[in-house]
């Protein structure tokens, strides 16, 4: 029981992650813009939410992208995490995109 609510108690964290596939600005690996604990991280998730970005929850991921400085590519290994992260947001984006009567048969 200790240990859930130390874990109830730990202050929220978020990342946001930058991706342009192709184009002029685009290529590479995904970018962190945004990264915080606490109130900054409650502000990340509110303003996500206000602009209608999905919010994904994975602590284990989080807490590797919370090292990472502003403005750097994650790196090779969180490549394959990262790239779980964005094909669920992806089929989130076109859940929404989609009539009702199909997205409910996805």
């Amino acid at each position: 029981m200790a240990l859930d609510s130390a874990i109830a108690n730990r202050p929220v964290q978020a990342v946001a992650l930058h991706y342009a596939p192709g184009g002029a600005a685009g290529g590479g690996a995904p970018k962190v813009v945004a990264s915080g604990r606490g109130l900054i991280a409650e502000a990340i998730i509110a303003r996500a939410k206000e602009f209608g970005v999905p919010v994904h929850e994975s602590r284990e991921l989080v807490a590797a992208l919370l090292e990472l400085d502003l403005d750097q590519s994650i790196p090779p290994a969180l490549y394959i995490a990262v790239a779980e992260v964005l094909a669920w947001v992806y089929r989130m984006e076109h859940r929404k995109a989609l009539p009702a009567s199909e997205a409910l048969n996805r």
